[in-house]
């Protein structure tokens, strides 16, 4: 389908399902407008088709129809924003190949880092000092282009008369845990917002931690090499269309008629309380206390706020503090598998950072990025910390805040935020002189700090 076939057939679609919806939209002063694909698909399949395989220039032409329409007041770049794509569109960012390239497609997953908002340049207009021509270039890529030559021969330096500037920011998403199998690690990939979608509205929605759904179009960047010349390898990213923040904490689980029946049979069974304990780590013999512990840490508690304001949280942490060998790391590992949503930390390779949150440099757009750690990755979920003496006092103080407040706030170079970490805390650690003694008082041993110690509502001897 041509171009001019697609702007017929968008003016169409728009004015018959959208139109008084678009002119409203546009009379508020935004530039942009959501459009629901599977509306569109069933208005027009061939025009859907389009749209998936062609989709920078079938969405161009969405664009071009919408300023053929008698509109209240002018629009300056303005945007189609898609929506509800197909789940066949849905792709796991490990899966993805060379042949998604410049195709639309879907993806979800955690934001692991932002970057500050940043102008960049789409467009720019040059002067020929020999006959006064204007010359329009595109900026499609990372680099600033200029003209080579003017239509009336000159070639050299052109006069720089005017920039567009739009606002963009990079996000580094990667697969939400729970999406996993196995031992798999996460894989991540780049998106890049501008225009609306860094709105401050919209940046609120992108926060490191917050799961999203981004629509977007893959794209290949090439990867410059350090003596000159451009590598043959491509790097990936995904020029973002739209993003959904997705606010449910764990995956649906769909379960068959089979599986309701069973659950059923054991909420009416009297004894599922010890039956749920058991099941806790059955390899492992005894510490029937902690496995009870445990199995009310992973049911949860109730979040309450209170007339005046302050809130108590409703997740249960929990420290095992103990000689080795005593299954502390078994369990810790067991809980990480059986819980929806978990992270593992081990103690000797977590920084304060790695485990919180950390200002780094943002290695595409040259500014200060905002990078989620492991208690921030795992909101509404659970962190496993294993080894907790072994981190350093500095480190083990970024820690206070997340597990009292379960927030945790930054303020570093230019950047001031702050994150939900509503995680529950599994730690474990092992005492002062590597076993108990079984002559001191147990509380002497423990050496963590008392201001650690206290934000844990359960703390258990393993021997």
């Amino acid at each position: 389908m041509d171009a001019a076939e697609q702007i017929k057939r968008f003016y169409e679609f728009l004015e018959k399902n959208y139109h008084d919806k678009l002119l409203g939209t546009i009379r508020k002063g935004k530039n942009f407008f959501v459009i629901d694909f599977q509306e569109l698909s069933r208005f027009d399949p061939e025009l859907a088709e389009d749209l998936l395989e062609q989709p920078e220039e079938t969405i161009k032409a969405a664009e071009i129809a919408v300023e053929q329409f008698e509109l209240p007041s002018p629009t300056k770049r303005f945007k189609i924003r898609l929506t509800n794509i197909p789940e066949d569109q849905q792709i796991a960012i490990r899966h993805i190949r060379a042949n998604h390239i410049d195709k639309l497609l879907v993806l979800k997953g955690i934001v692991r880092q932002s970057s500050d908002v940043r102008p960049q340049t789409v467009s720019a207009k040059f002067e020929c000092p020999s006959c006064g021509n204007t010359i329009s270039i595109l900026q499609l890529g990372q680099k600033f282009r200029e003209p080579t030559r003017c239509s009336c021969g000159r070639k050299g330096k052109f006069r720089l008369l005017s920039k567009d500037l739009v606002d963009s920011q990079r996000l580094v998403v990667e697969e939400a845990p729970e999406s996993l199998e196995g031992g798999e690690q996460s894989k991540r990939i780049s998106v890049f917002l501008r225009e609306d979608l860094v709105e401050p509205i919209m940046e609120k929605k992108t926060t490191p931690g917050s799961k999203i759904l981004v629509t977007g179009i893959l794209k290949e960047v090439p990867i410059p090499l350090k003596e000159g010349g451009t590598s043959t390898r491509f790097d990936i990213i995904v020029e973002a269309n739209y993003i959904e923040p997705i606010e449910e904490t764990f995956e649906t689980i769909d379960i068959s008629e089979e599986d309701e029946k069973e659950i059923r049979k054991l909420v009416d069974d009297p004894k599922i309380y010890e039956k749920l304990t058991r099941s806790i780590a059955p390899s492992i013999y005894g510490h029937e206390d902690i496995k009870e512990a445990l199995v009310l840490q992973l049911m949860g508690g109730v979040k309450k706020e209170r007339k005046d304001g302050t809130v108590t949280r409703g997740d249960m942490h929990i420290l095992l503090v103990g000689d080795p060998g005593a299954a502390k790391s078994t369990l810790l590992i067991f809980m990480s598998h059986a819980a929806p949503k978990a992270r593992y930390v081990a103690g000797r390779g977590a920084s304060g950072a790695g485990l919180t949150a950390a200002v780094v440099r943002d290695e595409f757009l040259k500014g200060w990025a905002l990078e989620a750690g492991a208690m921030v990755l795992a909101n509404g979920g659970y962190c496993m910390i294993d080894e907790l003496d072994k981190i350093s006092p500095e480190d083990r103080s970024a820690l206070h805040e997340a597990l009292s407040e379960q927030r945790i706030s930054i303020s570093k170079a230019n950047i001031q935020a702050t994150l939900r970490a509503e995680t529950t805390v599994l730690a474990a650690a092992n005492p002062k002189l590597g076993r108990f003694d079984p002559y001191q008082p147990i509380a002497q041993q423990i050496d963590l700090p008392p201001a650690l110690i206290n934000r844990f509502d359960l703390i258990f001897p393993v021997r």
